[in-house]
């Protein structure tokens, strides 16, 4: 057997399948629907709050995870009341399938910053904390990003989709979880933050000021009305996803190795 199928492997692949869930029903109901409105935000927040609250009590009860918050970048550590970590872990597992999801504009490149940020935390979990039931997620993850790839890369010939996109995003906000790197994820999942951004910063300039700070949001629609190719944004946007992952994986083992 190459995995203990361990609480913390089968709590992450859950939440993976539930943000998957989440996607097909909103895909689905586009499908049918035959428009581009599908599950509404509220369901879609509400659904992920409920897996939030399952992975919590896997990580606090069966796991044993405090509630503190790990910096990383430093020693130091920020202590999270038992009632608010619930609410820490809905921030990050919906923040993270939501930064995935907005990702997914441009052939390939989800798939491809999935893969680099999945291989960070398959380091993180087999060379630095021997989560090896972890580590084996992550690497399979990895796989079938790069499996996907194959059909996905431009120009595609099959697309991720809600279902996907959340899923891998899931995934990623769950591992950070159990690696007690949430706060990390921020850095290590940079690619993910830059694209969300954009979306709020050219939300915020317009309501406010009323103009637009870029061409169109999330970012890589900005390169691609400034005529920038599709495979020149998604390699541009690879190597960042590989900077931030790679200054993430070395700051995280910096912290456990001092």
């Amino acid at each position: 057997m190459l995995s203990d199928r361990d609480t913390q492997s089968l709590a992450v692949f859950g939440v993976a399948l539930g943000c998957a869930a989440i996607g097909f029903v909103d895909d689905y109901l586009k499908i049918t629907r035959r428009r581009s409105l599908g599950l509404s935000a509220r369901y879609k927040l509400l659904l992920q709050l409920g897996l939030a609250v399952g992975l919590w009590y896997v990580a606090r009860h069966s796991v044993g995870l405090d509630s503190s918050l790990e910096l990383r970048i430093s020693h130091a550590s920020l202590d999270i009341p038992d009632g608010l970590y619930p609410l820490v872990i809905f921030l990050v597992i919906a923040g993270s399938s939501n930064a995935v999801n907005l990702t997914d504009g441009l052939d390939g490149l989800a798939a491809g910053c999935c893969a680099i940020v999945l291989l960070a935390y398959t380091a993180i979990t087999f060379i630095t904390t021997g989560q090896h039931s972890l580590s084996l997620l992550s690497a399979c993850l990895v796989g079938g990003c790069i499996g996907f790839l194959w059909f996905n890369a431009f120009p595609a010939s099959i697309f991720m989709g809600d279902t996907g996109s959340l899923g891998l995003g899931g995934a990623i906000g769950a591992l950070a979880v159990m690696t007690q790197t949430e706060i990390l994820l921020i850095i290590t999942g940079g690619i993910f933050v830059i694209e969300a951004l954009s979306v709020a910063l050219q939300v915020a300039t317009f309501k406010l000021l009323r103009r637009r700070v870029l061409l169109m949001a999330p970012v890589h629609h900005h390169f691609e009305l400034l005529a920038w190719s599709e495979t020149k944004i998604m390699l541009r946007f690879w190597i960042i996803a590989a900077v931030c992952s790679g200054i993430g994986f070395t700051l995280y083992q910096q912290s456990i190795g001092s």
